[in-house]
């Protein structure tokens, strides 16, 4: 059980407007508007009506997205109506899956964890921007990712093969992952150091007991499990799984440090490797990803 509770801890969002990839747990605090994504209407019409039954007055919308697709990416930026954006939660991701390119022909995970909301951080950037400058503004940008970022290759991101599906042997799911990962970490990272303005961290769910794990391979649920057993770690209940996103989303940010990484529940971690320990790679990653998303 995490010592942290979003009911108490997080104030009122009165006319705040938040996009989220993925599912949320901040209609309870009255934001302005909520926008998030995924690919089931049918399963999304169902959470807004949950939604409403808690909350009747929630003011939520679902954008259908496929995060393996930059140009349904755009499309759904496109639907984003209002004028101002104080919360972007890059939260939708995808661990472990066999080797497969994205529609745009990236290696998958990496085209779904990174590059997709790469794109959305470069399409709200102007808006993000502007509500900055507006009176007490205290916009954010949080990205998932995970500690399995330290199972990324030596270099952190394969850029040379990124446009294959890196099928190099039995551990390489984790090694796309961890790649995938590594880069969400040193987007927030550029992001921060670009942009101080903007609140932008990068954060650690804890291992959660969700599909995500559940769904796995068993050779990959056994990595997960005998990972936790050699590391001490104790895996979360799924309800406690978003707290450290809710957390870096609307807590209190007094002592956050831009552009870093936290763990359940805002804690800074003090995990290494030597990509993310390379100062050079969060500017080389962000001008490579303006290279490959120069068309949009």
């Amino acid at each position: 059980m995490l010592n942290w509770n979003p009911d108490k801890e997080l104030p009122d969002l009165s006319g705040k407007v938040i996009f989220v990839t993925g599912v949320h747990r901040l209609a309870e605090h009255h934001p302005e508007k909520i926008y998030f994504t995924g690919r089931d209407e049918t399963r999304a019409n169902d959470l807004i009506a949950r939604i409403n039954g808690t909350v009747p007055s929630a003011n939520v919308v679902f954008i259908k997205v496929d995060m393996a697709s930059l140009d349904s990416v755009k499309t759904a930026f496109e639907q984003f109506d209002l004028t101002r954006l104080d919360i972007l939660i890059c939260n939708a991701g995808i661990m472990a899956v066999p080797p497969a390119l994205t529609k745009d022909g990236y290696e998958m995970q990496f085209g779904v964890n990174y590059l997709a909301h790469a794109l959305l951080v470069k399409l709200f950037l102007p808006l993000l921007l502007e509500t900055a400058k507006l009176p007490d503004a205290d916009v954010r940008v949080v990205i998932m990712t995970s500690l399995g970022y330290r199972m990324a290759p030596k270099n952190g991101v394969d850029f040379k093969n990124i446009k294959t599906t890196q099928d190099t042997g039995p551990g390489a799911p984790w090694m796309r992952y961890g790649q995938s990962k590594t880069a969400d970490i040193l987007l927030a990272k550029e992001l921060a150091k670009r942009y101080p303005q903007i609140t932008s961290t990068s954060i650690h769910p804890g291992v959660v007991k969700t599909g995500l794990v559940s769904n796995l391979t068993f050779g990959a649920k056994a990595v997960v499990y005998v990972g936790c057993f050699m590391q001490g770690i104790k895996m979360i209940e799924s309800d406690e799984g978003c707290y450290n996103m809710l957390w870096a989303a609307a807590g209190d940010k007094t002592g956050i440090v831009n552009g870093e990484l936290y763990e359940p529940v805002g804690i800074l971690s003090k995990t290494k490797s030597k990509a993310r320990a390379n100062p050079r790679l969060p500017g080389e990653l962000w001008e490579w990803t303006e290279k490959a998303l120069a068309s949009y």
